[in-house]
């Protein structure tokens, strides 16, 4: 039997971060352009990933969401908003990782230039009673999207100038946040500090780091990991406002 212990796991191995992509997003949008017959249109300068679809689904309830119909990317929809007087470009249930980061590829290859993902997450340590938002500044790389873009390391980090840009809007909620949820790895991430579970933030920081991009990552703490007492429930938020009116003061970021 061949020993493998010597060599690096397929996850890390073969990655090249120097070296060029072979897919580019924006030939990726182009054909899907031609293949529909779709109209070349830059997205908002500031576009959200929204992975729960509770954010969407509250603006097209409230009649605030049109549907961009030129949107190119394969298998999501973008819609429109405006919040204040900023356009926003928003895409629903991006849940996971590499789906997240494909997504975000192709916002800013049709001319996004901060893309914000506000996700829902559940509660490692009893910070507060939840619902409540974490900015997050770095993010455990506990999935395998961002080993694509960087070398091996414990965290992705987030782009410290957007972090200080948003200190004062959400002073007191920059955490950082893990992926898995097994309880030996509830309880290990617990003893390390990190306060919530979510899926895509180290991805995206990773990714916004490699390819020089911009991103800020919240997650909206919903649920307790389904456990209330020694019981299994869930306590999600059924306000769908709070997400507004946290990506509201991260649209001056736009500018710079």
């Amino acid at each position: 039997m061949t020993d493998h212990r010597d060599r690096p796991m397929p996850i890390l191995a073969n990655k090249h971060h120097s070296e060029a992509s072979a897919f580019e997003p924006g030939n990726l949008l182009r054909e899907a352009r031609r293949h529909e017959g779709l109209a070349v249109r830059d997205v908002p300068a500031i576009c959200v990933l929204d992975p729960d679809g509770d954010l969407v689904r509250r603006l097209r309830q409230d009649g605030r969401a049109t549907t961009d119909r030129d949107w190119a990317c394969y298998h999501s929809e973008l819609d429109r908003f405006v919040e204040g007087d900023v356009e926003f470009g928003i895409v629903g249930c991006v849940v996971g990782a590499s789906y997240a980061v494909l997504v975000a590829e192709q916002f800013f290859a049709a001319g996004c230039r901060l893309l914000i993902s506000m996700t829902s997450s559940g509660q490692l340590q009893p910070v507060r009673p939840p619902p409540y938002f974490i900015l997050i500044e770095q993010a455990l790389r506990d999935e395998g999207t961002s080993y694509h873009y960087l070398p091996p390391s414990d965290f992705a980090q987030a782009d410290t100038g957007v972090i200080a840009a948003l200190e004062s809007a959400f002073d007191g909620m920059r955490e950082p946040a893990p992926f898995r949820e097994t309880e030996r790895a509830i309880a290990t991430m617990t003893a390390r500090g990190l306060l919530a579970v979510e899926m895509e933030a180290a991805a995206l920081y990773a990714f916004a780091q490699a390819c020089g991009k911009r991103a800020v990552c919240f997650a909206h703490v919903t649920n307790q990991m389904g456990h209330v007492n020694g019981s299994r429930s869930s306590c999600r938020s059924s306000s769908r406002e709070g997400p507004c009116r946290a990506v509201a003061p991260a649209s001056g970021l736009g500018a710079f």
